[in-house]
């Protein structure tokens, strides 16, 4: 998978130890109590972690999807709290458009927010936008154009998500980008959201993998009746359970980013997997959650301790740029426009590219 390249090591060893050094409980609850991360956002920025996506020509690394997962998979692991993977996105949409991106972080609208385009001008209202508030740049993508828009053209109301991330309203009002783009994508679904449906499901991967390792970790230590709770049967099977689901999940986005990089210039078939990915990481952390809050029991739930940092993100994630039941119907439509004969050649293709 994407791991067996030499960029994506270098790229998973990079990001795992410069957020697993830089994010720590007190600049995650700092974060939680507004405070922006500035020597985390910068050491990220210097390490060219935030634009690995963008080509060379426009400020960026030029790799693959394939190697940047492991970015986004450390970014959800080690609970990130800065818009690092919107940037990593928003960077692939203005290269992409022929815009050069500037540095700082960057905000992605969801292409799901109604934004109309008329005389080189933005009207609209985009709720949940991830790092607003903090971005000095927001990125929007409309049937196909992409646009450039300083933080200053537009109003922004702070809001929050329950995992305490930025999740800002950004009001429109014949906003003037700095530049625009086009795509020359063919693509049934905005591009943005799908972009971000598929960052979500690494981040989700991640932090699933997380919630795991804290639950295996307590059950070895924890005893009861004598032994670590980790020896009684009930204990492993959850967390087995737990683990193979998070497996799955993280499988499931990988062949997501490796769809994109096939895709070229027609994204429609990668939408189908970026569907699945999401759809498998949505119900994946419903069991993850449960199975480490379980094994965990009343501590888990106490702030003090740092599950909820992973959890909390596991369940805001699941419904951000489409919960699973928007994709699992955007599935259910494709299958039935398809064809029931179409389905298991459709299936098996997947599982041979």
């Amino acid at each position: 998978m994407t791991g067996t390249s030499e960029m994506a090591n270098i790229l998973a060893e990079a990001a795992g130890r410069l957020l697993e050094d830089h994010v720590t409980r007190d600049v995650l609850g700092a974060a939680e109590d507004g405070t922006w991360p500035s020597d985390l956002w910068q050491v990220l920025e210097d390490n060219g972690l935030t634009q690995p996506l963008a080509p060379e020509d426009r400020g960026g690394m030029g790799a693959s999807f394939a190697d940047a997962f492991v970015i986004a998979f450390a970014a959800g692991r080690r609970r990130a709290p800065v818009p690092l993977v919107e940037t990593m996105a928003a960077g692939w949409l203005l290269g992409r458009a022929g815009i050069d991106v500037p540095p700082g972080p960057l905000a992605l609208i969801d292409g799901g927010a109604v934004l109309t385009f008329k005389d080189g001008a933005l009207s609209g209202v985009a709720e949940g936008v991830p790092w607003a508030a903090q971005a000095g740049h927001l990125v929007a993508e409309i049937d196909g154009t992409v646009a450039l828009i300083p933080a200053d053209a537009v109003t922004i109301t702070s809001d929050r998500n329950m995992a305490g991330e930025p999740r800002d309203t950004v009001t429109f009002t014949e906003a003037k980008p700095s530049a625009t783009g086009t795509l020359d994508l063919t693509a049934t679904l905005p591009v943005a959201r799908t972009l971000g449906a598929l960052m979500r499901a690494a981040q989700m991967a991640g932090a699933m993998e997380g919630a795991v390792t804290l639950a295996v970790q307590h059950a070895g230590d924890r005893e009861q009746f004598g032994r670590p709770i980790a020896k009684f049967q009930a204990i492993q099977q959850m967390l087995a359970r737990a683990a193979a689901r998070a497996a799955q999940a993280r499988s499931a986005a990988e062949t997501a980013f490796l769809a994109l990089d096939r895709a070229g210039a027609d994204l429609t078939d990668a939408e189908w997997d970026v569907a699945a990915a999401k759809v498998v990481a949505g119900e994946a952390a419903e069991i993850v959650y449960d199975a480490a809050h379980q094994t965990h029991g009343a501590i888990g739930f106490t702030y003090e301790h740092e599950l909820h940092f992973t959890t909390r993100r596991l369940w805001a994630w699941r419904g951000e740029f489409g919960a699973e039941t928007y994709w699992a119907g955007e599935i259910g439509r494709r299958v039935l426009g398809r064809g029931a004969d179409n389905l298991w050649p459709d299936l098996t293709a997947r599982q041979k590219g």
